[in-house]
């Protein structure tokens, strides 16, 4: 990425430039979806959108979708696409886990239950912490402990451990499971991006597959993470 005006950005040179490389690179003809990952203020909405129109008329591109705007920016990305009969936005995909929670459920996930989207959170398992590998007592001394640092506050530390419990009556689940399901048991939720870097990680992930915590559950394991002492019933999970 360079530092041009259409070396970066939603303008439409440099839309047209990326998505012809990455089909090069792809060894494809078209995309299936293509995503804003970050909304552009030196660019106007409607130079991305009809931009992003030409490539689905072109059969570049299936559809389009958006990551990383404010709740304000995607309902005008929406009503543009409708007032000026541009292509609108599929999908959107937060920054959201149960460790990052209000970035989404404060604005965004209304704007996209109004408006049809598909939600596919990024970060699901809040780079690695979801996982149960960083404890109070155990903490990876590494380049990717320092991303997850963050986190590592009492409140989410109790989280983990209303997750293992949850976990552990159902069958010995593991916790990054519990986190996944967690997201996949919300209507709202189309599917979690998970980024695993072995064949034992995916396995872990997709054991995910086929689970849905109940409402009940859902909710215990956020409104008690701070007062652990007080779940006083069995958390239910049930199989679709």
């Amino acid at each position: 990425m360079g530092s041009g005006a259409n070396d970066e950005g939603l303008s439409r040179a440099h839309i047209l430039q990326a998505v012809d490389a990455s089909l090069r690179r792809l060894d494809t003809d078209y995309i299936d979806v293509y995503q804003a990952h970050w909304y552009d203020d030196r660019t106007p909405i409607e130079e991305t959108l009809s931009t992003l129109t030409d490539l689905v008329h072109q059969g570049k591109v299936r559809y389009i979708g958006c990551s990383n705007y404010p709740a304000w920016r995607l309902t005008e990305a929406i009503w543009t696409s409708k007032n000026s009969h541009l292509e609108r936005f599929i999908s959107y995909q937060p920054h959201y886990s149960l460790v990052n929670r209000a970035e989404f459920e404060r604005e965004l996930a209304d704007v996209c239950r109004q408006y049809s989207l598909g939600v596919i959170p990024y970060s699901p398992l809040a780079g690695g912490f979801l996982t149960g590998k960083y404890r109070r007592d155990k903490i990876a001394e590494s380049v990717r402990a320092e991303g997850v640092r963050r986190y590592l506050i009492e409140r989410n530390y109790d989280l983990l451990d209303v997750m293992e419990t949850i976990a552990k009556q159902q069958g010995n689940r593991s916790i990054s499971q519990i986190a996944l399901v967690w997201l996949l048991s919300d209507p709202i939720i189309t599917s979690p991006i998970i980024g695993p870097r072995t064949l034992e990680q995916l396995e872990d992930n997709l054991g995910a597959v086929g689970l849905r915590l109940s409402p009940r559950t859902r909710k215990l394991s956020i409104r008690l993470v701070n007062r652990k002492s007080r779940i006083t019933c069995k958390p239910q999970i049930s199989t679709t």
